[in-house]
């Protein structure tokens, strides 16, 4: 999970997608744009975005209660791909074979968020980082929007884990350079019981000076 596979760069953007491109991206981007050229651009996106909000949540401008809403997680992403992409910020209208029914996708990521939110504000038994590992498993999931799912999650879940760390303790990340394999088989098993346990311990941490 630590970026393009090789041969990614020459793969050229297929039509569907160049479509939903909005007209700034396009302009700035080659004609015709690779995979790779609006992976760059969405990087920086990303980077900036993070900046910005990692620092609200350090600032107590941003708590968890904000961050543990649809509705943040809908701006979360329009910010990330709405210079991009037509689609940033809206839930996914069409069946996918991973993920909830879309007409579903709003109650499930609500109900997510409430039932994590009561847990933490009523038990114990989860440390911060195992906070942030179930919010972005519950995410993956439901799969809310067409693309852009793996991303936008997993920054959702180091703002959720950044909101909930104690501030006496240097503030920390995931560190999602982790085994592909290995990921995927412990969200299925996360699935299955709702214990991020295993999870959080596979993806570790790092200081965010790091």
């Amino acid at each position: 999970m630590s970026g393009p596979t090789p041969g990614y760069g020459e793969t050229p953007l297929p039509h569907d997608e160049l479509t939903a491109l909005i007209p700034d991206a396009r302009a700035v981007l080659p004609d015709p744009p690779t995979k790779l050229d609006v992976y760059d651009l969405e990087q920086a996106f990303e980077t900036r975005v993070r900046e910005t909000l990692s620092v609200a949540v350090l600032g107590d401008e941003i708590s968890l209660d904000d961050l543990l809403t649809d509705h943040f997680l809908r701006d979360l992403h329009r910010q990330m791909y709405g210079a991009i992409w037509a689609w940033a910020g809206r839930q996914r209208k069409l069946e996918t074979n991973i993920g909830v029914a879309p007409e579903q996708i709003a109650m499930e990521t609500r109900a997510s968020f409430d039932t994590l939110r009561y847990r933490w504000e009523n038990t114990d038994d989860w440390t911060a980082a195992q906070l942030g590992i179930a919010a972005h498993a519950d995410l993956v999931r439901i799969h809310p929007f067409v693309d852009g799912n793996g991303r936008s999650t997993r920054l959702l879940a180091d703002l959720v884990f950044l909101a909930a760390q104690d501030a006496a303790e240097p503030p920390a990340v995931y560190d999602w350079d982790v085994d592909k394999q290995l990921y995927v088989e412990a969200l299925r098993r996360y699935d299955r019981h709702r214990d991020p346990t295993e999870l959080a311990a596979l993806i570790g941490t790092r200081l965010i000076e790091e």
